[in-house]
Formats: structure tokens, sequence, C-alpha cells
């Protein structure tokens, strides 16, 4: 019977003695699912239940100027709930040797879908190709390229234990694969896309039981890298100045930033009241898609912002128990994996919003307007849905 050893984070699992130091378990036992873990299902409920009113709210104004129908993106949204809800529903019912065999059918199909970006196939807005018409929407391939590369970096770390310590076999693949994901986002380009896999990557790295020299020699290879990237391009140096300093030209580069702080100021305590925002009244771009967080900081305040954030909390503690309850390995680095995505998206995006990070292109979790995004997320979700069936929390 083969047996697996991870990093004493993964293993560490709360009142569980086999699991104290180690995670000795088999690769695969025999299913014995349980309820699903419905506390984590009504959090998220609550958060798109949020996120259909905010988009009600901050879009109707551009709905309005574009297509004559102030309802436009609300229906849109709509639409990719619903599509969204039956690939929650499907995540959360596939029989886990069914998600363990999608590792590499994935990353295959994540690296066509970039690749055809690229392409004539691709769609290009605003100086980027990042997206694929599909139908009259647009699919954008990174949000799925992330999910791709979290089951593949699962798969690697925990059928790979005994060699994820060595350079040759255990560093260089994950890092091959991720390498040629962040080379097809940077043709795009997406430099923040970019990074996101890279974060990804170390910490699937940092809790599969990577050397820490490995993962020390890395980051400094990537902020080597960023640092180069941004300097021999003046669209890039032009948006971190812009960061540093958005007032320095607020109606050019820190335009986005500056009408963020604007709104978040405006709200206050307990904000303007629903409906309310003067920011999305063309004045703040993507008011219902990377910003919308400002719009919430204007319309609902501080209090509405903080209610936000706590139900992000509930989402995390409850992922946590979810992570810490899985017995195999594989297992419990996939939902770790999966919960990353999320927690990336969220934290990024508030920071961006909050001018704590360059404009990365981020949206929020379940909040903002975009298919791809909310339908990324909700996949996200069954999975952890599914997992919560085997938890032992």
């Amino acid at each position: 019977m083969a047996y697996m050893t991870t990093s004493p984070f993964l293993s560490s699992a709360s009142g569980s003695r086999a699991a104290r130091n180690t995670l000795r378990t088999p690769a695969r036992a025999p299913e014995a699912p349980g309820p699903m873990d419905w506390w984590l299902a009504a959090v998220v409920l609550t958060l798109l239940c949020i996120g259909l009113l905010m988009v009600l709210s901050t879009s109707g104004v551009i709905g309005e100027r574009l297509a004559g129908d102030k309802y436009l993106f609300f229906k849109r949204q709509l639409v990719f709930t619903a599509i969204g809800s039956v690939a929650l529903i499907i995540a959360a019912r596939l029989p886990r040797r069914f998600i363990d065999g999608l590792a590499y059918p994935s990353l295959f199909l994540a690296f066509l879908l970039l690749l055809a970006c690229i392409t004539p196939f691709g769609l290009r807005v605003n100086g980027a190709s990042r997206w694929i018409p599909v139908g009259g929407f647009s699919l954008q391939p990174m949000e799925f390229a992330r999910i791709a590369l979290v089951l593949y970096l699962a798969y690697f770390m925990s059928t790979k234990q005994d060699l994820v310590k060595t350079f040759i076999k255990g560093v260089i693949p994950p890092f091959a694969v991720t390498g040629v994901l962040c080379c097809l986002l940077l043709l795009q380009p997406d430099f923040g896309g970019a990074m996101v896999m890279i974060t990804l990557l170390f910490f699937m790295c940092l809790v599969g039981g990577t050397r820490f020299l490995y993962l020390f020699l890395t980051i400094a290879l990537a902020l080597g890298s960023a640092a180069m990237l941004v300097m021999v391009s003046p669209y890039r140096m032009r948006r971190l100045l812009a960061f540093l300093d958005p007032f320095k030209d607020a109606l050019d580069t820190g335009y986005q930033l500056v009408q963020s702080l604007y709104a978040l100021g405006s709200g206050g305590l307990f904000g303007l009241g629903m409906g309310n925002s003067m920011q999305k009244m063309l004045y703040l771009p993507e008011a219902h898609n990377d910003f919308i967080m400002a719009v919430v900081g204007e319309e609902l305040g501080f209090v509405g912002i903080t209610l936000i954030m706590l139900l992000f909390a509930m989402l995390f503690a409850r992922c946590y128990r979810i992570i810490m309850g899985q017995s195999v390995l594989r297992d419990r680095l996939t939902a770790f994996g999966i919960t990353l995505v999320i927690a990336l998206g969220a934290v990024l995006n508030l920071a961006v919003v909050l001018g704590m990070a360059p404009p990365k292109g981020v949206a929020m979790p379940f909040l903002s307007y975009g298919g791809s995004s909310l339908i990324a997320s909700m996949i996200c979700v069954g999975l952890l849905l599914n997992y919560s069936r085997t938890s032992r929390e």
C-alpha cells in the first residue's frame, strides 16, 4: 500500500492523531461521501446575491449608454450565475477519480485556449488579447487556467513526494509548466495574470514540500524578471509610477485609482445608500467589474465593505476545515489550491481598489461582473463542496 507524507502545514489536521505529524493514508481509499458543507454554500449564495445587487446598481448607466438597456449587464450576470450554478452542481457531484483524471486534460485545454488568445481567433480589447469570442460573449481562458494549474500541481506534489525535494525531477517540471502558461499570458499581454500563476506555484510548492532554498531562488528570479519587464515596457512603467503617486497623473494613468479613492472616501462609515453612487456615472471605469468594491464602499460605506470581508472570512474558515479534514494528500493539496485561487482574487482585487497594489485586472470573486470569473469561481466552490463530503472535520 502506497503512503505519502507532506509538509507540516498540510499534515497537522487538528484533532486527528494519525495526521498530527505526517499524512499517511492510501493514495485513493474507497469513497464514503457524507453531507456537503451547507454553511459554505450559504455564504457563497449570500455573496452572489450581494454581487447581483451591486452589478444592478453599478451597470445601469454604462448599459444604457452602450446598448440603450440599463439592465443589460444585470441580465447577462443572471445568465452567468445560472451557468455557474450548473457548473457548481456538476463539480460538487463528480466522482473523485474523475477529478483526479482531469490534471493533464485540463492543463492541455488551458494551453490551447491561452494560445488561441494570441491568434486571429482572439478578441483584442484596449491593446490586449485575453479573450475568445463565444456566441456573443467573451471567454477569458486565464480564469480557468488557474484551476487547471492547481489540479496539475496537486497531482505532481502528491504523487512525487519522494522527488519534490530534488531539483531536476522535483522542481523543473512544475516550474516549466507554469513558465509556459506565464509566457502565453505575457504574450497577450497579461502581466498580472502571470504574477497570479507564479504566486499559485509558490504556495503550492511551499505546502507540497519543495525545499525553501529553491523557493527563495525562485522568488529572486521572479522579482528580477518582473523588474526587467517593467523597465523595458514604458506602459508598465507608467502604471507603476501611477500606483506610487496616482494624483501626479490623475487624468491619465492614475485616473482609475484616483476615482476609486474618491468613491471610497465619499462613502464614509455608512455610505451614500444603494444606487446613490456618483462615481458610477461614467467617472470610474470598470465600476461594475474590477472596481465594483469601490462603489460598494461609496454606496454601503465602511460597514458594507466590512460585512463583505466578514463573509469572505467565513468562506475561508469553512475552506480551511475542508482542507484539513482530507485524509488523502492529493485531495488536501487540491482543496488548498482551489481555495488559494479564490483567496488571491479577493485579496488582489481589494488591494488594487485600495491603492495597495498596481491595477492587475483581477475580478472580485462572486461580486464583479464577468462570466469567466464567476463561472470559474463557482467551479472552485463546487470542487470544495465535493471535497467537503469526505472531510473528517
